[in-house]
């Protein structure tokens, strides 16, 4: 099953003199691990932002579990995101003011689809913290954590209530080479036990070998060959 396709896609950001993004195909299969990497400033963040719906493509068409997104209006490509997609932000994004527990439930408070799917939010919240080591600071804010803590909480975040599709962007970057490796071996254990399917986007290739399949986004866009020309 096909999670994420796209067909015949173009981006072009106003006044840009040429497409950021010019891509043929691309999939993201149901429980695939895909690692996306690609130079700082090849398109890896608008892509995102497409996939997400937050920006719509001038050409092609982007569907995400059978949805057509340009058939959607921007609240309800909202909607869907919340509801479908988990995201690890490079930066987290955590709302430093709340608790470690409550961020994480955020996704539940978002989505009624996900909530449903967590069964008892806060169950399932508990249990993600203990597998990613986070027990013991549950009612500490997020800004007294260090920053791997901090990443795991945003991880937790991203797959309560199951998410069929988690999209990590640089998560890593911040971590050390064995740090990074733990890091990717927790997401993918917790990713499995939801059966939720990873694309992790990055600059560094050595995290390929992790993943089931890696693709350099510059040999899928055309637009960045010829930029490269």
């Amino acid at each position: 099953m096909v999670l994420i396709e796209l067909v015949d896609l173009q981006f072009t950001w106003p006044r840009a003199a040429q497409p950021t993004l010019d891509i043929p195909a691309f999939s993201l299969a149901k429980g695939e691990r895909l690692f996306l990497h690609g130079a700082s400033g090849s398109g890896k963040s608008t892509l995102l932002s497409i996939l997400t719906g937050i920006h719509t493509p001038q050409r092609g068409q982007v569907t995400i579990l059978g949805q057509n997104l340009a058939a959607l209006s921007n609240p309800q490509r909202d909607r869907f995101r919340a509801d479908h997609l988990g995201y690890v932000f490079q930066q987290f994004n955590l709302l430093t003011y709340l608790s470690v527990l409550d961020n994480v439930l955020l996704s539940c408070q978002f989505s009624k689809i996900r909530r449903q799917r967590a069964g008892n939010p806060k169950a399932q919240a508990l249990h993600l913290l203990d597998r990613l080591d986070l027990t013991s600071h549950l009612h500490q804010p997020v800004n007294s954590l260090s920053v791997g803590q901090q990443q795991r909480v945003a991880l937790a975040r991203a797959l309560i209530g199951a998410p069929e599709i988690l999209i990590a962007d640089e998560p890593t970057s911040a971590l050390d080479a064995d740090r990074r490796a733990a890091f990717i071996k927790l997401l993918f254990e917790c990713a499995d036990e939801h059966q939720t399917a990873v694309l992790l986007v990055s600059h560094d290739p050595q995290l390929a070998v992790q993943f089931d399949r890696s693709i350099s986004l510059s040999e899928i866009n055309l637009a960045a060959l010829v930029n490269q020309e």
